[in-house]
């Protein structure tokens, strides 16, 4: 029986993505679901997503606040290359830097900087917030059955620029790209949020579960 983890650092209501991956897992048949702050427990489980709501550099200091728990996340993800899903500021954190209030280093896992959107057209309201169409610019796994036009649902300021073209899987139009989902070797990024996505997120989750880089 496999197990996911989704990491709580007490960084935003994890409620309703807890029941969207349940919900996934249950229907896919793959294992259990987990809602954890233990460390053993985000090392021992066979796949791990962490999620994150408000501000990069709080939801770092938060992450980093709890004994151990990073260091178990990149032990199981880099060492272990297990699947990893990082959503919204989950997602942020896995750039070199992020420079939202202060510049604050983020896990480097995949080179670039979260910057601040500032839409061309200066009549576009940040946050970005509502509903998007996804822009596939790389084929993966986790779009089966995901195509471009597909919706995805958005809330956030800053953005990431990615430093390696290949590994900015989508983007999304705002008077100027911005990055949609990231990922490289055995992890995956996603800006909007899956859970409040509805079809299009429910089937990139189902995704994910049933990935095996």
């Amino acid at each position: 029986m496999t197990t996911t983890a989704i990491v709580d650092y007490e960084s935003g209501n994890l409620h309703s993505a807890q029941k969207a991956f349940e919900r996934m897992a249950r229907e896919g048949g793959h294992g259990d679901v987990i809602v954890t702050s233990d460390p053993d427990a985000v090392r021992a489980a066979d796949r791990i997503v962490l999620p994150g709501d408000g501000a990069f550099p709080a939801c770092r200091d938060q992450l980093f606040d709890h004994s151990g728990l990073f260091e178990a996340i990149e032990e199981a993800v880099i060492k272990g290359g297990k699947p990893f899903l990082g959503i919204c500021i989950g997602m942020q954190m896995m750039a070199t830097r992020g420079l939202e209030y202060r510049e604050t280093a983020g896990f480097d896992w995949i080179h670039g900087t979260v910057e601040k959107i500032t839409p061309s057209d200066a009549s576009l309201k940040v946050p970005h917030m509502g509903w998007n169409d996804l822009v596939i610019d790389h084929p993966h796994p986790i779009f089966d059955g995901i195509k471009t036009g597909d919706h995805a649902y958005f809330v956030h300021s800053y953005h990431m620029h990615v430093q390696e073209s290949a590994e900015r899987l989508a983007h999304v139009d705002y008077a100027g790209d911005i990055t949609a989902m990231i990922g490289r070797d055995n992890m995956v990024g996603m800006q909007f949020h899956p859970e409040k996505s509805q079809k299009t997120g429910l089937r990139l989750i189902a995704n994910f579960l049933g990935w095996t880089p």
